[in-house]
């Protein structure tokens, strides 16, 4: 069985695209994961399948998303295999003064491409650092988040290719619950 982290972009936001994590939960069992466990209030999910198409995957629960709530998020998913590289690629880990919870990794959906991996460089940042790895930027606020300059919209324009943020305490712990079901 595939081991799989599901992210999903624009739930819980202030009072717009609301689903609590039980009834999330409910949702991906009915789907017929297993094993199933979430995280925080932001979308994130931890389960174990038999499917190892991550597009189907990733269609299925929009689709149930969508019928069940009303809307339809953007949905990233990473196996746990796959999770466990955007850890080890990591272009900070080897600086002591870069704080976990100032620093985001951006889940892109799809691999970005040459081209754009370029363009994201392009983007106007004061003291933020960004790096793109295969299909993961990470970004370090080291003012924090909610001061920064730094336009995700832009981000997202540059790449052409829409993703999802955690900090990096937040990868860590997603990563602890899938080794559980590894």
């Amino acid at each position: 069985m595939t081991v799989v982290i599901s992210m999903l972009r624009g739930v819980n936001l202030l009072k717009y695209n609301r689903i609590k994590m039980d009834a999330l939960r409910e949702l991906y069992v009915s789907l017929k994961f297993e094993d199933v466990a979430t995280f925080i209030q932001s979308g994130n999910v931890v389960f174990r399948t038999k499917e190892r198409d991550l597009g189907k995957i990733a269609r299925r629960i929009g689709d149930g998303i969508e019928k069940g709530f009303g809307f339809r998020p953007h949905v990233v998913l990473r196996t746990a295999e796959e999770m466990r590289g955007v850890i080890a690629r990591n272009p900070f880990a080897a600086r002591k003064e870069v704080e976990p919870g100032k620093l985001l990794v951006w889940f892109l959906a799809a691999d970005p491409g040459d081209e754009a991996r370029k363009k994201v460089l392009t983007v106007k940042m004061e003291r933020e650092e960004l790096r793109i790895e295969e299909r993961e930027l990470y970004i370090y606020f080291p003012d924090g988040q909610g001061r920064s300059k730094l336009s995700l919209a832009a981000v997202d324009r540059a790449l052409k290719i829409l993703g999802t943020g955690r900090n990096w305490n937040s990868v860590l712990k997603l990563m602890e619950m899938a080794e559980k079901l590894s």
